[in-house]
């Protein structure tokens, strides 16, 4: 085959991937160790190879070469020449086509049969395509620039957000554009929410074993093509990007920020022994890491068979090429990295000052926006809370152990609580790094969401297809008295309120509060806590479905997030060290239930801690003291507690602005040293104004 379009040019290796000029198309890939790299063009329905085309110059590690006369949406893949020989990390197979790992829009799918499998076999008819994409306008809208100490973040996948809304047109259920409807925008805004953070966006691959069982690649973290938009989620195929980036622009538009889950630990290729699709066929040995030059097995960090290598220099390339990709083409706002320790590993142990993080902070792009790690990944040294780089943001998996534990009732959990209150300081407060660092979370996309967590002693995930085998055993949950669904009264109102206790710890604490769709209202997910597979109503929220309760619960993390804005202190751009200044005031004190600061040893056995906050002091530092308190009381006792209100140097009056036991009261009206009744096992915030 030969090309219609005349005689193939030298191009350039500026920009790798494949780009349309108005006049033809240039296209660039990487690949250190490929002795030829082909250009195949398709029939736009991606079934027949119409030309073969070598490229035909090479710079440095980029083959390159330009068609004239080539146009925005012609399908194609790449055939790569070299050795297989997969001992020395080298798997070539030009009987192989792959897919550009560039690939901005896609066409068909992968057809698990013979072809993938079979070494002289041509996969091209089984195999996943590029479409040369046409320009895109610039994003409409401006970045919101949200400061990191005012950042209030909603995770959520971006299907199952709105797969059941009933408030939305059924076309637009689960889609992006499901995300920008007013609908929405509207019920994000009511819950001060300023960051949505959306599990993977980016094309994703079905999984054949899933295919088997009948499940799906739900939450998406087995990234085919990072630079694509997820068909799946367009109303319109043929306008996937379009859609995407009107998405972001209308989430702007209302002061919203857009986070995407990334995956830059892996890719969905799976074990060396899998089939090859794009990486593994352009250059295996650069782009993933292997144990050893003349094994052919990969070193697996990541549980998910494969390691990227971000010690290698063409790899980072990729990486940051991408992320720039989505913030210039899309305007998005800033990233989660999963299982991010990888990115800092070179090669093996890793290092806050690895390549990754000094070209990261380098970039004119991508130093300017949200980076938030996922700090941990299964290799060895693969725990890193606290330990990257100043600039990024991390998810603090204490914080939602340690508040899960005082409110189940464990022992000597006080201590605990109070450090994750403050920003979880031991991890977090040393050179570079602000309070807003400690992403915090109760739950995530990633166990049981809060209505389980207050439902279920252990995890029943049965529906996946693993004899329940998958998902963490490590949940430090709590039923209340009985396993799942109940009619039990009293069971009930004890889980209402737990949810409500564990919503308040998290917007009362220091650092930045990120809260699971569908935990505003009592979703769940019936006992399954890695519901990765189930594209269905296990795994989407359930917003037909929301209660009495769910009404009630929403009205609570409404007023919850009002708080939170009405008071700065809650949100310090500094850490609170709770010494006292020249003045002799602290910014923060813990008090024991009768009013005393906790010292020491008194944290032991500890069941009532109060945080006292001087917001004068937080806000003004310098300034005078006029008398702002504000105090927040975590009773867990099951016992109430009569506690007397501080007291300041001028008059003023406390509010009880907040009350778990009682969520509809109406504030009233109280003076300094009174004596107040604080309910069993919930949570009071008074007010202090002068």
């Amino acid at each position: 085959m030969t090309s219609p379009h005349g005689n193939i040019e030298k191009g350039h290796a500026d920009k790798l991937g494949a780009h349309h000029d108005g006049h033809g198309v240039n296209f660039a890939v990487q690949s250190r160790h490929a002795e030829k790299i082909e250009i195949c063009l398709f029939s736009d329905d991606g079934k027949t190879e119409t030309a073969r085309i070598p490229l035909p110059a090479r710079t440095g590690d980029v083959h390159h070469g330009y068609i004239p006369g080539l146009k925005a949406g012609q399908v194609y893949g790449l055939r790569a020449h070299g050795p297989d020989d997969a001992a020395n990390g080298h798997r070539f197979n030009p009987q192989k086509l792959l897919l550009d790992p560039y690939a901005e829009e896609l066409v068909g799918n992968v057809k698990w049969d013979n072809a993938m499998t079979e070494a002289a076999a041509d996969s091209a008819p089984s195999m996943l395509k590029a479409r040369v994409p046409a320009a895109l306008d610039a994003p409409a809208t401006a970045h919101p620039a949200t400061p990191k100490n005012k950042t209030v973040v909603m995770e959520m996948h971006p299907k199952g957000m709105t797969m059941l809304d009933d408030t939305l047109p059924p076309e637009l259920r689960g889609t992006y554009a499901g995300l920008a409807a007013p609908e929405t925008i509207a019920y994000l805004k009511k819950f001060n929410i300023t960051a949505v953070e959306l599990l993977p966006v980016a094309a994703k691959l079905a999984d054949e074993r899933l295919e088997n069982l009948g499940l799906a690649n739900y939450w998406g973290y087995d990234t085919v093509a990072p630079f694509a938009p997820e068909p799946s989620y367009a109303r319109d195929p043929q306008n996937v990007r379009g859609e995407f980036r009107d998405m972001v622009d209308s989430l702007h538009r209302a002061g919203i920020e857009v986070i995407l889950d990334v995956v830059f630990n892996h890719t969905a290729e799976g074990p060396a022994h899998a089939p090859a699709l794009s990486l593994r066929g352009l250059d295996n040995a650069s782009y993933y890491k292997s144990q050893a030059a003349d094994s052919g097995k990969y070193v697996d960090e990541t549980g998910c068979g494969n390691t990227l290598d971000l010690a290698d220099a063409g790899t980072r390339r990729m990486v940051l090429d991408c992320l720039r990709h989505w913030v210039q083409t899309y305007g998005v706002d800033g990233f989660r990295f999963d299982l991010a320790p990888v990115l800092g590993r070179e090669p093996y142990a890793f290092t806050s000052e690895a390549a990754f993080f000094k070209e990261v902070a380098a970039d004119p792009v991508l130093s300017k926006i949200k980076l938030i790690a996922e700090p941990w990944d299964i290799g060895a040294g693969g725990y890193q809370l606290g330990n990257f780089p100043a600039g990024w943001q991390e998810w603090n998996d204490k914080f939602r152990d340690d508040v899960r534990k005082f409110w189940r009732g464990d022992d000597d959990a006080a201590a605990a609580l109070a450090t994750r209150l403050a920003a979880s300081a031991p991890q977090f407060d040393k050179s570079g790094r602000k309070p807003q660092d400690t992403v915090n979370m109760v739950t995530c996309h990633d166990g049981f969401p809060l209505h389980d967590v207050v439902s279920y002693n252990t995890k029943h995930n049965e529906a996946n297809g693993e004899n329940n085998r998958d998902g963490n055993d490590n949940n430090n949950s709590f039923n209340h008295g009985n396993e799942g669904a109940t009619d039990d009264a009293h069971i009930k109102s004890a889980r209402e309120k737990t949810k409500r206790n564990m919503l308040s710890t998290l917007f009362l604490a220091q650092g930045t509060p990120m809260i699971l769709a569908g935990d505003e209202h009592g979703n769940s997910q019936h006992g399954n806590n890695n519901a990765y597979c189930q594209d269905n109503r296990i795994g989407w929220v359930e917003k037909d479905a929301i209660g009495a309760d769910g009404k009630d619960l929403e009205d609570f993390t409404e007023k919850l997030a009002a708080l939170r804005a009405a008071h700065p202190a809650l949100s310090a751009e500094e850490f609170l060290h709770g010494t006292a200044g020249s003045d002799g005031r602290k910014d923060l004190t813990w008090l024991d239930a009768a009013g005393q600061e906790i010292k020491h040893h008194a944290w032991h056995g500890a069941q009532t801690v109060a945080m006292l906050l001087d917001e004068d002091k937080i806000e003004n530092p310098a300034g005078k003291d006029g008398g702002r308190r504000l105090m927040a009381v975590f009773n867990r006792s099951a016992a109430p507690v009569d506690m007397p209100l501080p007291s300041a140097q001028n008059a003023g009056t406390w509010q009880r602005v907040l009350d778990t036991d009682a969520p509809k009261d109406v504030p009233q009206n109280h003076q300094d040293g009174e004596k107040l009744r604080i309910a069993p096992r919930s949570v009071a915030v008074f007010v202090r104004k002068p």
